[in-house]
């Protein structure tokens, strides 16, 4: 028996590949993250030769990346069980969805990314100024798992021009405007106390705050109350709860605030079968008195790559499934092209309800009418965007793809431009790889041939790059 000591991602792999170098199947090691004593009869892997390369599924590699952040303390021994039959037994065992293996890995990758997801909506900085007049923001945060250094980096982006500090009880972050280091973990005791900021998210929370779409349940779901105490806006939420009724009465008589977004309609189990009975039922905006039915997303459950477009055309009204029409027809061309099965993808809209004009024709001597499409405008991307985030929140993918401006503004800002910015990897509220690139129907309407066939090259090069593991 071997027994290997590990705290990390990368401690593990350089072992793993020892241990695979030698041959050592996985009954025969014994992981730990607590130092243990050589014995007479122990081994270190590491002194007995150099390891060889190793060629496994870079999706494995991303995939051990974050369950080595999960706190099991058996994730060492069931990713080197899986490395090992990769390697030795099944090269496609990760697309075995209903393999016990599998199953574990990715409940656990799902725990870690939601953690993260967590960790960005719940930090709140307090600022700190020194004798010397010098500005530091610090948090204080108790996440579920071991994240804060694939977490760090989205911090770093977004807050590059600031210097700030996270702190968790088991590792801590400080940025400096230039670059991210590490540290010990801290007690809740050593984060400063309350500053002017917090006064600043307490009155933006009580401001946003709707009475007539309160569901306890998953807000709690949502905002653990554990984290709770770092949340200054938190504070407010026993008052506010308790005069939720008389302000509903009091919108009620005003008739406002109930038809604002699709919150209103969302249900209270949030999963893609209740999302899509719901949807059925919204009156968000005035989108759905002409069209002929919603048009919700369609595709795996488990998809790791999902494809957001603009919202539905014309044959989509009709089919009540997204991208069936000509455009449709073109993204299943490049997938094919790419060799991705458009069955392991979700595809969605922006927006559910077709929005058009009409255009009177005559074809054969008989009159009828056109429906052109027409671009939702911000007021309607604005309501339908909850459908979009509940879709998300339930999948978790690992890749999106912005098909058009319309999908790209709504997940990475208004200010993206997709001329300048399509092919580029961000990171969004949703995934760390979110990916603009352009519409199909975009596509089909360039009158030049030259450009068309530029446009469908990268295109399939986006999707490509988006869907590749990582």
């Amino acid at each position: 028996m071997r027994f290997v000591c590990v705290d990390t991602f990368e401690q593990w792999r350089d072992e793993s590949r020892q241990l695979l170098s030698l041959e050592v199947p996985p009954a025969d090691v014994h992981w730990t993250s607590q130092p243990q004593q050589q014995s007479l009869f122990g081994h270190d892997s590491r002194a007995e030769r150099s390891p060889k390369p190793v060629n496994v599924p870079s999706k494995f590699l991303s995939l051990a990346q974050q369950v080595a952040c999960h706190r099991d303390s058996g994730r060492w021994e069931l990713l080197y069980r899986v490395l090992w039959r990769l390697t030795h037994e099944q090269r496609n065992l990760l697309e075995i969805v209903s393999d016990d293996d599998v199953c574990r890995l990715s409940r656990m990758q799902k725990a870690v990314s939601r953690d993260v997801h967590k960790m960005k909506a719940f930090v709140r900085f307090r600022r700190v100024v020194d004798q010397a007049g010098k500005e530091r923001f610090i948090a204080w945060h108790r996440p579920d798992h071991r994240i804060v250094r694939i977490a760090a980096p989205f911090f770093a982006r977004r807050f590059k021009g600031m210097t700030w500090s996270i702190l968790t009880p088991d590792e801590s972050v400080m940025w400096d405007q230039q670059q991210l280091s590490y540290g010990d973990g801290v007690p809740a005791s050593a984060a400063p106390n309350g500053d002017e900021l917090e006064e600043l998210w307490r009155t933006y929370y009580a401001s946003i705050f709707n009475p007539a779409r309160v569901k306890v349940a998953m807000m709690k779901s949502e905002m653990p109350v554990r984290h709770w105490p770092t949340l200054p806006e938190a504070q407010l939420i026993p008052e506010l709860l308790g005069k939720a009724a008389g302000r509903v009465d009091q919108m009620i008589a005003n008739s406002e605030g109930f038809e604002q977004t699709a919150t209103h309609f969302l249900p209270d189990k949030i999963d893609l079968p209740s999302l899509r009975k719901s949807a059925e039922t919204c009156k968000a905006c005035d989108l759905h008195q002409c069209a002929t039915q919603v048009v919700f997303g369609v595709g795996s459950t488990n998809a790791e790559t999902v494809l957001v477009g603009e919202q539905p055309g014309d044959a989509e009204d009709i089919a009540g499934e997204p991208f069936v029409g000509p455009a449709g027809q073109l993204l299943r061309e490049v997938l094919a092209s790419v060799r991705i099965d458009p069955k392991q993808l979700y595809v969605t809209n922006v927006v559910k309800h077709f929005k058009f004009t009409e255009q009177a024709t005559t074809t054969d001597g008989l009159r009828g009418k056109r429906r052109l499409h027409q671009k939702p405008d911000a007021r309607e991307i604005y309501a339908c965007r909850p459908w979009l985030e509940a879709e998300l929140s339930v999948i978790r993918p690992r890749n999106i793809v912005c098909l058009g401006a319309t999908a790209a503004q709504a997940l990475l800002g208004r200010d993206f431009r997709i001329t300048k910015q399509r092919g580029q990897v961000f990171q969004s509220d949703w995934s760390d790889r979110t990916i603009a690139t352009w519409h199909p129907a975009a596509i089909l309407r360039m009158p030049n041939e030259q450009r068309r066939r530029e446009m469908v090259a990268q295109l399939t090069s986006d999707l490509t790059l988006a869907t590749q593991s990582q």
